[in-house]
Formats: C-alpha cells, sequence, structure tokens
C-alpha cells in the first residue's frame, strides 16, 4: 500500500475531518495529525524493530530460500501429459524454423551464386 503526500482524507488515513478543508485549500490549523509514516519516523528512535531490523547473514540466507519455498508453492505445475504436449509443440516449432532458415540460406547462397558467378 502506497501513501500519497499531501492527502489528507484517504480512507486509509481516516482522516476525513480535513477533507472539505483540503478542498477549500485552507489549513486545517492546530489540529494537524500525524500521518502513519511521520509517526512511525517520530516513534522509531535509534532501535529498528520488524522488517527493518538488521538480521545475521544466515538469517537473511534462510529468508531467502524460504521466500523461494513459498513461491514456488502457488506454481500451478504442469501434469505429465501437458509437459509432453508443451515439449513436443516447441520441437516441432523449432524444427520448422531451422528449415525456413536453411531453405532462405540456400536461396540466398544459389542467388549470389548466380549474381557473382
Amino acid at each position: 500500500m502506497t501513501e500519497t503526500t499531501g492527502s489528507t482524507a484517504t480512507p486509509e488515513s481516516g482522516n476525513h475531518e480535513g477533507a472539505d478543508a483540503a478542498s477549500d485549500g485552507v489549513a486545517e490549523g492546530a489540529e494537524k495529525t500525524l500521518s502513519r509514516r511521520e509517526r512511525k519516523r517520530a516513534g522509531g528512535g535509534d532501535k529498528k524493530s520488524g522488517k527493518r531490523a538488521k538480521r545475521g547473514l544466515f538469517a537473511r540466507i534462510g529468508l531467502y530460500y524460504r521466500q523461494i519455498i513459498a513461491e514456488l508453492r502457488k506454481v500451478v505445475w504442469p501434469t505429465r501429459g501437458e509437459l509432453m504436449s508443451y515439449t513436443s509443440v516447441v520441437v516441432v516449432f523449432v524444427a520448422v524454423i531451422i528449415g525456413v532458415v536453411a531453405g532462405l540460406d540456400s536461396g540466398f547462397a544459389k542467388l549470389t551464386f548466380l549474381i557473382f558467378g
């Protein structure tokens, strides 16, 4: 979820009071509320927590592989029959393209031989 700067009446922030003032171009005055980002920065201090905490090398490597495995579980893998079908289509397509390129090459070679003889 992304936050836009300058927006005071977003459903995410819950600040519906400033919507009328923002649409009229009038400042809110003393009742300025902090955005979620500003509150996080103000209360954070030097101590990092949550997703931004610095992890060790092995913890980061472990997290990386756990994320890879989680993504691979989302993949819809083809059945053996589908895989064989897809493979045969690709092999036939490549063979046809090889034939077309070989034919063009042979034709251009004969044309070149006829021209420059």
